[in-house]
């Protein structure tokens, strides 16, 4: 592995000799890599490289553009604040030829990134933990609030659409390639009734009465590094996914994630349901960055969007249960009918919820 990443390493801007690589991270997308380097009287150095999956992001070259639009503008705004940007955001290492991504004599597309020390990507959440996320990711959309949006491709078609969603539901109940229709009825007639739910935001949109921003749109506490030392959080990675689209789906994405009080396959359903503590953690640290930079309308619509991203995400495995599993991996039969019933558990539960959510929102704005 060595060899190869030292082939790859060796068509990019670092400095020092190349001693070691080692997979790295939890990442089930892109191969990442951390790299280190040797000074003749200094420590190593990590950095970061990554092959990107092509394969799920079929125009890298325009997601690298985004990429470096948007750290560019951030560290320039951290800068001009008398900010040090070292930490705070991505910093790509750029080829040796100028460019922002090397590509190699397979078709297959590497960038690199500064390594962040001393600090944590999460995998599960405390309600400390859960806030200074909710704090970067708000940080993160203030700061991009006057980019322009709709200069940015979009990297996934139709990623959170949900209207786009809903339809391919429908198309799997229609043509139930795998017989499995019959026996999730209560799945389905559950889903076919909140139908009009998943218009509310692109309606809202459509209407300009929400505002169309830089979203992140994979909002989860691991993408979010957090400061061994001080406890806060430095950095939003994972800049993928990073397109046009409405600050709620950031918001609700979150809330989805990490305020569940189960895990995301959970068989139990009992085990399931949304925690107002997590809710209030996550909405205080959003908020106390974001607020500024926010409408009345996102602000209203921020517990529903916290129910529309579940019910999306639920009716995703749904409708991928219905197809036969061809989207997301699964490892035992029913996995993605688990996956959705957790969903839409919580979506009842938010449901039951609504107004303690929107007191809880009143209170931070």
């Amino acid at each position: 592995m060595l060899q190869i990443i030292g082939d790859v390493a060796s068509k990019f801007l670092f400095d020092g000799e190349l001693i070691y690589a080692e997979a790295y991270g939890n990442g089930h997308i892109n191969d990442t890599y951390a790299v280190y380097f040797k000074f003749e009287f200094a420590q190593p150095i990590r950095y970061i490289i990554q092959r990107i999956n092509h394969n799920i992001f079929k125009k890298p070259l325009r997601m690298m553009e985004n990429i470096s639009g948007v750290t560019s503008h951030i560290s320039k705004k951290l800068a001009d604040s008398g900010q040090d940007p070292s930490r705070r955001v991505l910093k790509i290492i750029s080829t040796r030829n100028s460019e922002d991504q090397y590509i190699d004599d397979n078709g297959n597309y590497w960038r690199a990134y500064e390594f962040i020390d001393d600090a944590t990507s999460y995998q599960s959440a405390t309600p400390e933990l859960f806030e200074e996320s909710g704090a970067a990711f708000g940080a993160f959309l203030s700061m991009l609030s006057d980019y322009p949006a709709h200069e940015l491709h979009e990297t996934i078609t139709n990623f959170h659409h949900t209207p786009s969603r809903f339809k391919a539901l429908c198309d799997a109940i229609e043509n139930d390639p795998a017989n499995r229709a019959k026996d999730v009825r209560d799945e389905i007639d559950f889903a076919i009734k909140r139908e009009k739910d998943a218009f509310v935001l692109v309606d809202m949109l459509s209407a300009k009465s929400l505002p169309l921003r830089v979203t992140h749109n994979d909002t989860k506490l691991n993408n979010v590094m957090i400061d061994n030392k001080t406890g806060k959080g430095l950095c939003v990675i994972d800049l993928d996914t990073v397109m046009p689209g409405i600050s709620l789906y950031d918001f609700g994405d979150s809330i989805r994630f990490g305020a569940s009080t189960g895990v995301e396959d959970e068989t139990d359903l009992s085990k399931i349901s949304m925690d107002l503590m997590m809710f209030e953690a996550y909405t205080r640290g959003w908020l106390s960055q974001a607020r500024p930079n926010l409408i009345d309308s996102e602000l209203e619509m921020m517990p529903f969007a916290a129910k529309l991203m579940t019910y999306e995400c639920g009716i995703r495995f749904l409708a991928d249960y219905l197809s036969g599993d061809v989207y997301f991996k699964t490892k035992r039969p029913d996995h993605n009918l688990d996956r959705a019933r957790t969903q839409l558990k919580l979506v009842a539960d938010m449901e039951i919820k609504s107004d303690a959510m929107a007191a809880i929102v009143r209170k931070y704005v």
